[in-house]
């Protein structure tokens, strides 16, 4: 199952543009995303491909399924502080 509705087109950009902004302020990623940060966007990708709520998701954060990893949730969160 994979979704590819606008709701989750629209997270996955949210999501992407702030592993890219952080990647380039803390990494100075000049070529690219470095690869800690490209695994972290490649799982944060999959992970919303697979969300059960599909559509009617809330955000990551105020969902009741925590689908991430906890070492990848303590990633996320890192960016989203920084990048946010």
């Amino acid at each position: 199952m994979q979704n590819e509705g606008p709701r989750i087109r629209r997270e996955k950009r949210t999501v992407g543009a702030m592993i890219e902004l952080y990647c380039s302020e803390e990494h100075g990623g000049a070529q690219g995303m470095c690869a800690d940060c490209g695994e972290l966007h490649d799982y944060a990708m999959q992970r919303l491909d697979h969300c059960p709520f599909g559509e009617a998701k809330t955000t990551c954060v105020n969902c009741a399924v925590h689908c991430y990893k906890p070492e990848m949730r303590a990633r996320v969160r890192v960016v989203m502080r920084a990048a946010g």
